[in-house]
């Protein structure tokens, strides 16, 4: 899976990331149908580092197309709205 981080870039994730990235997507949705910001702030942070660590950066020049596409980190919590609802970014 191709996860692009706007703003940012692109990482190639390997299914034991992937899986993990999800339930952190998961989260970011209850956390937002919750109203509770500062928990969707740790949850997304820990997801963006997820991300950034678990992956591999694909080079600038690399033109794949993303499976996954994130909000940029300084997404505001009003901004969560529309992404983190229903079955939020991540399929599956």
């Amino acid at each position: 899976m191709i996860v692009r981080i706007a703003g940012e870039g692109q990482w190639t994730l390997g299914d034991g990331v992937r899986e993990r990235v999800n339930e952190l997507d998961n989260a970011a949705v209850a956390a937002v149908e919750a109203g509770d910001e500062p928990e969707f702030h740790r949850i997304f942070d820990a997801l963006l580092e997820m991300v950034r660590a678990g992956g591999e950066r694909l080079p600038p020049d690399d033109l794949h197309p993303s499976d996954v596409i994130l909000p940029p980190a300084d997404l505001t919590f009003a901004e969560a709205d529309g992404p983190f609802t229903g079955d939020g970014l991540i399929p599956g």
